[in-house]
């Protein structure tokens, strides 16, 4: 299983990055390669349950994510056994007057044909993937929400 750890600062309040994160429908924007989301139903541990279309070293992935705990404002963890094996955690802090947000991201490479050589440039991209997502995601966030002076 591949681990990666990434935190970004977000000048927005927790709360506006809390809820545009927790809406599924909203990765499509932000993650270069989510393809779609689809069948978004809420979930009973809060959040929202989904299916996904990713594209991974030049496959399409027809995958699922349940979230399987989710504290307002504060943390989103999202579990994924079917397309893609993956656990997501999303952490939300408040850090002056921004978010610092912090996602800690397991996963198993679904191409074993491929050899480690292969799967080695795989992991890579998706590290580069994961921080394009929060760079977006603090882009979007930045985006409507005016600088103090």
């Amino acid at each position: 299983m591949v681990k990666l750890n990434k935190a970004i600062t977000i000048h927005a309040p927790v709360e506006k990055v809390f809820t545009f994160l927790n809406d599924p429908c909203n990765l499509p924007e932000i993650w270069p390669s989510m393809v779609e989301v689809k069948d978004v139903t809420p979930s009973p541990a809060g959040g929202f349950n989904f299916g996904w279309v990713y594209k991974m070293g030049g496959m399409h992935f027809d995958g699922a994510s349940e979230t399987i705990e989710s504290v307002k404002n504060q943390r989103t963890v999202t579990r994924s056994t079917k397309g893609i094996e993956s656990k997501f955690t999303w952490m939300f802090e408040t850090v002056d007057n921004d978010t610092k947000l912090t996602v800690d991201i397991e996963y198993n490479v679904p191409i074993p044909l491929l050899g480690k050589l292969a799967e080695a440039i795989i992991v890579k991209q998706n590290e580069h993937e994961a921080q394009a997502l929060l760079e977006n995601l603090k882009a979007r966030m930045e985006i409507e929400t005016p600088v103090a002076a």
